[in-house]
């Protein structure tokens, strides 16, 4: 019995050394996210601490409180031999070129909120849903609280932020089409909050006439609202935009944001941990779904795989999505 055992061992051992784990489930995983310090990413934490503790895996999550760090820090992990990256990119430009390396380096990556970058820089891309529909739903949204006239204000996180700008992309083809308003600028906050606030205070300061504030980042909308509020403009001025429960429920409260869309950040982090894992059990192939809220059906578009993960949330139905 003691041979066997010991032979047994020895089997582990040899098919950890061709391996680099003796199980499936002990892929060196990391999901990075734009930045660590806002309730959005806060969340993806959660969903990433909630994936270990059901799976008993040791995957890690890591970033910083500036999304400009991000590269950096992906760069940094090069040398650590992971097996999979899943990242969520702040700035598209900068990043690039280290996925690029990482993929070189025969590191599977997986990105979300970026479906329109270049393939070659990631194995697959996942998505809550198709970008184009979002940007659309806020148009859409808007138009119907300003009749379709007006001016209106666009914020992202970054100029370089692939999905905030595809939203706000396909927001403007819908006005310009079917709406007369019309639009002042597209604006960077950075995903911080004090920043969209004193931009929109500046903006209907010097633009009376603003009908409509679009937010992209989770904290676009929040600083947006509490602009509006303080100058008395509440249910003027139409707020709409990306955010999460836990950050706008006052102002929705107050009718303040009109409504808001949101997909769980968590269940977001745990999809992107299940493609990678699918992707390298299974030599670089995509499956048909994953076994997460929101992504149980996927819809291929090349390397972009979309779920139909997006809410979107009232005063009415606030309470059914409280994170």
């Amino acid at each position: 019995m003691k041979k066997t055992m010991i032979t047994a061992a020895a089997c582990v051992i040899a098919l950890t050394a061709m391996t680099g784990s003796a199980f499936a489930d002990d892929y060196k995983i990391a999901v990075v996210p734009k930045m660590t310090n806002i309730g959005w990413f806060q969340r993806m934490e959660e969903g990433v601490n909630e994936y270990n503790e059901a799976n008993g895996t040791e995957y890690v999550y890591r970033g910083s409180a500036e999304g400009a760090d991000q590269a950096g820090i992906v760069e940094q992990m090069l040398a650590e031999d992971w097996d999979a990256i899943c990242v969520v990119p702040f700035d598209s430009e900068s990043l690039a070129p280290v996925l690029e390396k990482a993929r070189e380096q025969g590191i599977v990556v997986i990105t979300h909120e970026a479906a329109s970058m270049d393939p070659k820089y990631f194995d697959y891309d996942i998505e809550a849903f198709v970008n184009a529909d979002y940007g659309k739903h806020f148009a859409e949204a808007i138009s119907e609280f300003t009749g379709g006239e007006g001016k209106y204000i666009q914020f992202v996180g970054s100029l370089n932020s692939v999905s905030h700008n595809e939203w706000c992309d396909a927001a403007d083809e819908y006005f310009a089409a079917e709406t007369s308003m019309e639009k002042i600028g597209r604006y960077e906050t950075g995903d911080d909050t004090t920043s969209s606030y004193n931009q929109t205070k500046e903006l209907l300061q010097a633009n009376p006439d603003i009908a409509a504030i679009e937010g992209s980042a989770s904290t676009d909308v929040v600083g947006a609202a509490q602009a509006v509020d303080e100058l008395g403009l509440g249910g003027k001025i139409a707020v709409i935009g990306t955010s999460m429960t836990s950050l706008a429920s006052s102002y929705v409260d107050k009718g303040v944001i009109q409504t808001f869309s949101v997909w769980d950040p968590a269940k977001a982090g745990q999809a992107m941990i299940e493609l990678a894992k699918y992707v390298l059990d299974n030599e670089g192939a995509a499956p048909e779904s994953l076994p997460v809220e929101g992504y149980e059906e996927l819809t291929p578009d090349g390397t972009v795989l979309y779920g139909g993960a997006r809410v979107d949330v009232t005063k009415d139905n606030m309470a059914d999505y409280d994170f």
